[in-house]
């Protein structure tokens, strides 16, 4: 069996037209969801980059391998320790290693190692490349380097290819001459003047007038498409605008990869998934152009499968992407190893019925603390640590009639807080039972001075914040952290 997983980095699923968008971002992506079956509840366990691959590639949850976060020791799988073999869990039951237990040669396309020095990804791939601008390249490149790969190999009848386009992450810097495909296309009504003004009244990292980080200077270089600072509607345009043309321009490289597929003469027996490693949220929550929660837009993932005999449909099921990973390898014959969290649904898929979890727990520790509930419409966020953004310890939406996290109900719903606490914990005591140490790797980023990218920021931003008008939120700030040393 060929299978092709087309990972397209900071993907969010709303705007992909086969999940409902507006704009005309993804034909080719929307070719494939029409012929297969699309995933409406798919959420990555662990958010956002390193968290999110590592969790689909070795089946566990941060909780249990230890990456929650983009550094400090949270950004680093647990070692087996006294246990470890000849080969260690990664070697011997990550998801390219079950796979070439199955005999497939397994390959990726992908810069992520490099990009994050996660070399523990790695394991179990027998060819891997990569472009070498950890994750600033665009699609071209990636393409060329698969295509390679398919022309070499894809002919032979049993292979595992990952494919890794990086195009709607920021910076947003789809090729100039790709044009503005979107400069006509009416914005996303929901982020109007009104929302945008009240934004640029609050604060955190990556708000609305600190679109690139703590400040509105580029940490990346000189991106036209990207905004620095969410200080007009023209800005906001400039946002989607910028994003949506990297999501579809990185469609058009699977288009590309689509008619290398015919060309080979495979593409009716190569199974093909379009997924993400996390989303982005586009305003939600004040902030822009960046993955800072463990909430719907950056947890919520495209998933979508094309499989040689599995008829076309949607499944509302709620599932995380290490069950889509489960699912794949019994599909395949195979089966998850022991030590795996993700559970495979394939006996329901090929059936055509919905096979969910009755609720997910979702962790985030890159840019803040934060551990959400997803369960029937709602959304739970409790915040150990909010990353400067101010935000309270309970928050809750719901996303049947606000999908934009606009409205907190968490004052007016306290059952319905009680109830989302009472699956997080027992949640927690679960995974907790099954973790080496039994240590919460969510507590030693709190240890450490808190997540990776704000350690060490508040001082310098508090000043920011005095000096654009925003006295009153830095205040907030201090009586919530007080200052770090």
């Amino acid at each position: 069996m060929r299978l092709l997983y087309i990972d397209i980095d900071t993907l969010r699923a709303d705007h992909l037209g086969c999940y409902g968008y507006h704009r005309d971002s993804s034909p080719n992506i929307d070719r494939i969801a029409a012929q297969g079956v699309r995933f409406d509840a798919c959420y990555a366990s662990d958010v956002p980059c390193l968290p999110s691959r590592t969790a689909f590639f070795c089946g566990r949850f941060g909780t249990r391998t230890g990456v929650v976060g983009h550094g400090g020791s949270a950004a680093d799988p647990i070692i087996d320790g006294p246990t470890r073999g000849f080969f260690s869990s990664f070697g011997k039951t990550s998801f390219p290693a079950l796979l070439r237990k199955l005999g497939l040669r397994t390959a990726t396309v992908s810069s992520f190692a490099e990009r994050h020095s996660a070399y523990h990804y790695l394991a179990g791939f027998q060819d891997a490349t990569t472009v070498g601008k950890r994750g600033l390249e665009n699609a071209d490149e990636v393409y060329e380097l698969a295509a390679e790969w398919l022309e070499r190999r894809g002919r032979e009848p049993d292979w595992f290819l990952h494919v890794h386009l990086w195009d709607p992450h920021t910076p947003y810097r789809a090729p100039a001459a790709f044009g503005d495909p979107f400069a006509a296309a009416p914005l996303p009504a929901w982020l109007d003047e009104r929302v945008r003004a009240g934004h640029a009244r609050g604060g955190g990292p990556h708000s609305a007038l600190e679109a690139v980080g703590f400040s509105d200077a580029y940490p990346w270089g000189d991106y036209p498409r990207q905004p620095r600072a969410i200080d007009s509607m023209a800005q906001v345009r400039r946002m989607f605008d910028g994003y949506d043309a990297g999501v579809r321009y990185a469609d058009h490289y699977v288009g590309r990869l689509l008619e290398l597929l015919e060309t080979l003469g495979v593409a009716d027996e190569t199974a093909i998934l379009v997924s993400a490693d996390h989303g982005e949220n586009l305003g939600e929550l004040n902030i822009y152009c960046d993955h800072h929660t463990a909430d719907e837009p950056t947890a919520r993932l495209p998933a979508i499968l094309r499989w040689p005999g599995l008829p076309s449909r949607v499944d509302r099921g709620l599932h995380y992407q290490i069950d889509l990973a489960a699912t794949l390898l019994e599909l395949l014959g195979g089966k998850p190893a022991d030590n795996w969290d993700g559970r495979s649904f394939a006996p329901a898929l090929r059936e055509g019925r919905d096979d969910g979890r009755p609720a997910l727990v979702i962790t985030q520790g890159a840019w803040t603390c934060q551990r959400s509930v997803r369960w029937g419409q709602l959304l739970y966020l409790h915040t150990l640590h909010d990353g400067y953004h101010d935000f309270p310890e309970d928050m809750l939406f719901d996303l049947g009639t606000d999908p934009h996290q606009q409205h907190d109900l968490a004052a007016a719903q306290p059952a319905r807080v009680a109830e989302a606490r009472g699956l997080l914990q027992r949640w927690h005591d679960e995974v907790m039972a099954h973790t080496p140490g039994g240590h919460d790797p969510l507590q030693t980023v709190l240890a450490e001075g808190g997540p990776s990218h704000v350690r060490g920021q508040l001082p310098a931003y508090l000043e920011r914040l005095r000096a654009t008008g925003r006295a009153a939120f830095a205040e907030r700030l201090i009586a919530r952290h007080g200052y770090e040393k």
